[in-house]
């Protein structure tokens, strides 16, 4: 059985936002059952967790006797079993992983500036100044991935991938702000990655997870 990491509770903030969604989605997806490793609060720090993800984040994935970190590795090792995510097509796949890659290098990182000022630095003043640079550069990146998807509804035509699933995660990332939305074209694209019931199911399972923690 595949075990993923999770934190056991999260700020309301960062509900539906911890990226062991992106691997629950995926698993979703492919119709892989799993269970979940929930971390209280200084789990991430502890020794045994470090030896498996140096940096204490989630999720981890642990499969057998593999052990794997960083959502993206994750996504790509369950779209190994699932034609869905990763297409058997040579050319196809190939594109899935360039979206991917695409979505964790060229837009999270500057959709994460602007959700760092938001979040944890709003009232500070440098965090001020640099918001509207830091928006300009993202809508910039925005315009562009909006031109590429075009008219398709998804990234690489007609069929969803593991392209898809993690670029519409990082997106989501903004969704307290107008700055997707704002794209219709970008908006929709979210909507429909969203109302996948593989997503719904994935974010259920994660909001459940927390919601059993804050009654206990």
């Amino acid at each position: 059985m595949i075990t993923i990491s999770a934190f056991k509770w999260v700020p309301e903030f960062a509900q539906g936002q911890v990226r062991d969604l992106r691997a629950r989605w995926a698993l979703e997806e492919a119709g892989l059952p799993y269970t979940t490793r929930l971390l209280e609060q200084g789990d991430q720090d502890k020794p045994d967790y470090r030896a498996l993800q140096p940096f204490g984040q989630v999720p981890i994935l642990e499969d057998g006797g593999l052990v794997l970190f960083e959502s993206g590795a994750i996504v790509l090792h369950i779209g190994e079993r699932c034609e869905a995510l990763l297409p058997k097509d040579a050319g196809a796949r190939s594109r899935a992983v360039q979206w991917l890659i695409a979505a964790l290098n060229s837009i999270e990182p500057f959709v994460m500036d602007v959700a760092r000022i938001d979040v944890f630095y709003q009232n500070e003043e440098w965090a001020k100044l640099r918001r509207p640079g830091a928006i300009e550069f993202v809508q910039k990146r925005l315009s562009a991935l909006s031109r590429s998807l075009g008219d398709k509804p998804w990234l690489d035509g007609d069929r969803f991938t593991a392209g898809d699933l993690m670029m519409a995660t990082v997106l989501r990332i903004l969704k307290s702000t107008d700055i997707v939305t704002s794209d219709k074209r970008l908006a929709a694209y979210v909507e429909r990655c969203t109302a996948r019931p593989a997503f719904r199911r994935a974010l259920d399972a994660q909001i459940g997870d927390f919601r059993k923690a804050a009654s206990a």
